[in-house]
């Protein structure tokens, strides 16, 4: 027997070629919503590799002014948004080539804001000399380490080598002397609070350790911080925004007293890792429908392609999810194909040669490299057509 859902999709995306890929509007808003509300008195910044497409920002950054800022990946990617006419862009990442740098510099001129990251003195000094050459002011933010470390444990993920406000001081001070350069925010990202699943399905007691390890991780990013801040402060250093978070942290970051603004990404689209968090809930909005193609034998089918995996640690749950018809399962010998995806069918489900099935993808915006478009469905009625950035074009990783 096939859900209601399921055959109100069928019907919404009849007429459409498979494969496809769509965004629910009604969810995505719904989405907006909760993310606005959870915020509190914080700004949202909006993570753009989990969105990858120009007008799905511009409805979030429309929607609520809660929304304010990108961080964007790349700065090839950073200079594609301002020609669209954004205009506060914080680059999540370091940058190192002098010509694309040149290039978002000058891109951006006197109007637009756009802030480069930087985590060691190496980084300070290659943008003072482009900023020098450009004869202008460049804006800089500071990464600072937010994971936490035990005797065999790192818990979090390898980003900026600066973990203390010891190793903060040299470089804020290598900054306040450069006169091209202006220190204008900081960012540290929980990774480990923001970006680990505490209620996987099957693992109780991994997911008690997991809280627990977060409960402690809040306490020493929250110290942390502050610390950094408290010693930028003594330099005479007023910094424009403090940048925390992640949608898997956001009911923790805002309740720092130091943080101005979160980053904030998958949780608009909420993808298949972000159904395994306790503190939240968001709803499915973003999918894609490959078709069935043959019967192999009873209560399995076979779809064409399908196997869009996520990137990460190599595991089960980088793997797309079946999401609609409800119950069908991926087989664990082939998992989800390059060519072909089996699924194995509950004994009540009849399915037959040509119809949908709608998959969920692991993460948020990957999904959009492998389409040119999103269908937008409000209702039972595609509404628009959004372009992904590789429907522009464009590839930045």
């Amino acid at each position: 027997m096939l859900s209601p859902q399921y055959e109100q999709y069928k019907q919404t995306f009849k007429s459409i070629e498979k494969p496809f890929a769509y965004i629910n509007l009604d969810l995505l808003d719904a989405n907006m919503k909760a993310i606005s509300l959870a915020a509190g008195s914080k700004k949202i910044r909006v993570a753009t590799k989990s969105i990858r497409s120009v007008e799905i920002l511009n409805r979030i950054m429309n929607a609520d002014q809660v929304f304010q800022g990108l961080m964007c990946f790349t700065v090839k990617e950073a200079t594609f948004l301002l020609k669209h006419g954004f205009d506060d862009i914080l680059l999540g990442y370091p940058a190192w080539d002098e010509k694309d740098i040149t290039s978002l510099i000058l891109q951006a001129g006197d109007n637009k804001l756009v802030t480069f990251m930087v985590d060691s003195l190496h980084h300070v000094e290659q943008l003072q000399k482009i900023a020098d050459q450009c004869k202008c002011q460049v804006r800089i933010c500071l990464d600072i380490d937010m994971s936490v470390k035990y005797p065999f444990l790192h818990f979090g993920v390898r980003r900026s080598p600066i973990v203390s406000w010891e190793m903060t001081k040299p470089i804020v001070e290598r900054i306040i002397q450069c006169r091209s350069l202006t220190l204008v925010g900081i960012m540290g990202y929980e990774a480990q609070i923001a970006g680990v699943g505490d209620q996987v399905e099957g693992q109780w007691l991994k997911n008690q350790l997991i809280k627990a390890l977060k409960r402690n991780s809040i306490r020493e990013v929250a110290r942390r911080r502050a610390e950094v801040l408290q010693g930028i402060s003594k330099l005479g250093v007023q910094l424009e925004f403090v940048n925390a978070g992640g949608t898997g942290s956001l009911d923790s970051s805002c309740l720092e007293e130091g943080v101005s603004e979160i980053t904030v990404g998958s949780g608009f689209y909420s993808p298949v890792l972000f159904d395994s968090y306790s503190n939240f809930k968001y709803l499915p909005a973003v999918g894609y429908a490959v078709e069935v193609v043959r019967k192999p034998m009873k209560h399995i089918v076979t779809c064409l392609g399908g196997g869009y995996t996520a990137s990460g640690a190599v595991g089960a749950d980088k793997l797309p999810t079946p999401h609609l018809p409800y119950g069908l399962k991926l087989l664990l010998q082939e998992g989800a194909g390059e060519v072909q995806t089996p699924l194995r069918c509950p004994k009540n489900m009849h399915l037959e040669i040509g119809d949908p099935i709608f998959f969920r993808h692991a993460k948020a915006g990957e999904l959009c490299e492998r389409f040119s478009k999103l269908y937008a469905v409000e209702g039972n009625v595609i509404v628009d057509e959004y372009s992904t950035y590789r429907g522009e074009g464009e590839c930045f990783l």
